[in-house]
């Protein structure tokens, strides 16, 4: 049966509850049915959590697909019975399916599939199940539709290899390295409707936590309009021992989890490890960013004014899969005003439209730049065949344009348009950090994670250099880009 009502919702209850964009329908009804048969029940922010998971948009596509679900949860919270008993029934009611579950540590990953084999091996779920494997290194729940469940810890080399999985859930994701994430996120590609989940507690300074900190972040922000996001916190100030703060943190406390869980955990753990564990507590994060986020807000302006050159310049992601147009307005105050005007997908859109973009413009454009070390080098001699003259730019001019970017935004001579008109560039300028270029002292951009593009802030970083240096004068216009 549905949660009453009068019970707390997720909105109630969570810190943070963050819905991806153009959720129409969800698939979380028909499983909570059966489940609801068989004697699983959901309080009602969980039954909340499990609508936006499952939750889809017109075309049939999860919502989170692409960004993935992710979970700030404290421990001793329920979260392995309420996302497992989901998953169990998600694999019961669908054919085929192949889902990983995945923990850094073998013992946690040993103890949710102990926990969660002996749930599918109670009498009502045996018309689902086929077989339980518990072979070290082989831990699986198979079912008779041929769905499954495996089981592995990322620190034993678990998911690699894989192809064509529908699901995967990253436990204990405040310790998941970007190389445990790129080995495994990719197992997706083959499948038509993935999932990924994200679940963990706030990482600790020493943790390799950044990817799980990098999407909390940009959720917050409104950066990532592809995530779900749930954190549950206590206040970051609070008495550790006030229960009204264990009950804002732990939605489960005290009907589901006892107090006596809880204060365990406030014996056992120090101040510090109980704040994180026991109540969600994120340590203070002003940025994971080179560029200082507070200068970035204060550059922001309404629109762009007019009246002062334009110059251009393309990027490309290392994979070539995305080609981006950055654009600088440079005035005669020595000041600049900066954009993404244009970025499309290689395989759906090809290449010739930035070719055709650039050569309707190039008459009143002051330069048009290409990093000689970049993938958009392949564009060169067809800009030229064009009418376009491209500026080629050595590695001691990005060294220059990285530079100079960060001048131009500390001394309050850059400008942009706010972060919501410019999702893109926001994501990178959030998100990056920076790489040395030979021994000269000079350093490029680079991003802070695999799933990262900063190819926004690349070119119109390569855009300012262009614009400063050039020795073309096209003329003042009052135009569009």
């Amino acid at each position: 049966m549905n949660p009453q009502p009068s019970t707390p919702r997720l909105s109630d209850l969570a810190r943070h509850c963050i819905l991806p964009e153009g959720i129409v329908s969800t698939d979380f009804p028909r499983y909570e049915k059966a489940l609801n048969a068989l004697g699983v029940t959901y309080d009602a922010w969980q039954h909340g959590l499990l609508m936006a998971l499952f939750g889809k948009r017109k075309d049939g596509k999860y919502a989170c697909g692409v960004g993935g679900a992710v979970l700030s949860i404290p421990r001793q919270v329920g979260k392995t019975f309420m996302i497992g008993t989901a998953l169990i029934m998600h694999c019961a009611l669908t054919p085929g399916l192949t889902v990983l579950w995945t923990a850094h540590h073998t013992r946690t990953s040993g103890e949710t599939f102990r926990n969660l084999s002996d749930l599918v091996q109670r009498k009502v779920f045996q018309r689902f199940l086929d077989k339980v494997r518990r072979a070290n290194g082989q831990q699986e729940i198979s079912f008779t539709n041929g769905s499954r469940i495996l089981f592995g810890a990322r620190e034993q080399g678990f998911g690699r290899g894989f192809d064509a999985v529908d699901v995967i859930a990253f436990d204990e994701c405040q310790i998941l390295s970007q190389a445990a994430m790129e080995d495994m996120v990719p197992t997706t590609n083959a499948s038509p409707n993935p999932l990924i989940l994200y679940m963990g507690t706030p990482p600790r300074p020493k943790d390799d936590g950044e990817a799980f900190s990098v999407k909390r972040l940009n959720a917050i922000k409104g950066l990532d309009k592809d995530t779900l996001y749930v954190e549950f916190s206590a206040d970051r100030t609070c008495d550790l021992d006030d229960r009204e703060q264990w009950r804002k943190a732990n939605p489960s406390y005290p009907q589901r989890t006892s107090e006596s869980s809880i204060l365990r955990m406030r014996r056992q753990f120090s101040d510090d490890s109980f704040r994180r564990e026991a109540l969600g507590i994120w340590d203070e994060t002003v940025s994971h960013s080179v560029i200082d986020l507070r200068q970035w807000e204060s550059a922001t302006v309404p629109q762009r004014r007019d009246g002062g050159f334009k110059s251009y310049a393309l990027d490309m992601t290392p994979d070539r899969s995305t080609l981006t147009i950055g654009a600088c307005m440079k005035y005669e105050d020595g000041s600049c005003h900066i954009e993404m005007v244009a970025q499309k997908n290689v395989a759906e859109d090809g290449l010739q439209w930035a070719i055709d973009w650039l050569a309707e413009r190039w008459d009143d454009t002051a330069s048009v730049v290409i990093d000689s070390q970049g993938p958009a080098m392949t564009l060169v001699d067809d800009l030229v065949s064009a009418g376009v003259m491209v500026t080629v730019l050595q590695t001691k001019d990005v060294g220059q344009a990285t530079g100079r970017f960060l001048d131009l935004l500390a001394t309050g001579q850059l400008s942009h348009l706010p972060d919501t008109l410019q999702q893109s560039l926001a994501v990178a300028v959030h998100n990056v950090t920076t790489r040395p270029l030979g021994r000269s002292g000079l350093f490029g951009w680079n991003k802070t994670g695999s799933d990262v593009d900063i190819s926004p802030l690349v070119a119109c970083s390569f855009a300012i250099q262009g614009a400063y240096t050039t020795l073309r004068r096209p003329g003042v216009h009052e135009y569009i880009w």
